[in-house]
């Protein structure tokens, strides 16, 4: 009997690591492929990986929809394809899923949906999304326009690396009290020690 439960636990090891070093293996050669601008088999092989719920395929697939690379240009297709990827954390997807959202396309135009997405992302410490997270706070759009957060969110972008972020940032604080430039300051260091989490 303990051999036979050995044998079943090393089988399904066995096969769980097979399957691993395939979806490594073909999302690999699916890369290549997008790269070599063969996006006919780069598609088919990212399809099947996502389809098993693998998070990169899924984001890239996404991406070719949104591009129209190997095939037709379809919005909802690559929001489709960023869901299924963000909601597994992928904050690339994250981010991307806020710019559809931003900008109705592929969905209906709705901010609070792009604040959800954009928070998700700037959460991971994705520069991008926290500028854009930023410019929400400063339009006014699908929140209340709060100039300290946008601050603090172009602030945060430029630390991580998003150098155009600066750029707003400095025109924002021309338009505050020093004492609300203290205040995102003091809200900068607080979110990085809670590493971007519920700023």
């Amino acid at each position: 009997m303990k051999n036979y439960i050995f044998s079943l636990i090393f089988f399904f090891a066995f096969s769980f690591g097979s399957v691993c070093m395939v979806w490594s293996g073909d999302f690999k050669s699916a890369m290549k492929a997008y790269e070599k601008g063969d996006y006919t088999y780069a598609v088919k092989e990212l399809k099947l990986l996502a389809k098993i719920g693998h998070a990169k395929a899924q984001h890239f697939l996404g991406d070719m929809y949104y591009k129209g690379k190997g095939v037709n240009q379809d919005y909802k297709s690559a929001v489709k394809w960023y869901t299924l990827s963000a909601e597994q954390g992928n904050e690339i997807s994250q981010y991307n899923l806020g710019i559809m959202y931003s900008f109705g396309l592929g969905v209906v135009p709705d901010y609070l949906e792009a604040l959800k997405w954009y928070t998700l992302s700037s959460e991971q410490g994705y520069a991008l999304a926290q500028y854009n997270l930023g410019r929400l706070y400063y339009l006014g759009n699908g929140v209340k326009e709060d100039l300290v957060y946008a601050h603090m969110w172009f602030d945060l972008a430029t630390l991580n690396g998003f150098e155009e972020a600066a750029q707003l940032r400095k025109l924002l604080a021309e338009q505050m009290t020093d004492s609300q430039i203290k205040d995102t300051l003091k809200m900068t260091k607080k979110c990085i020690k809670k590493q971007y989490k519920g700023c």
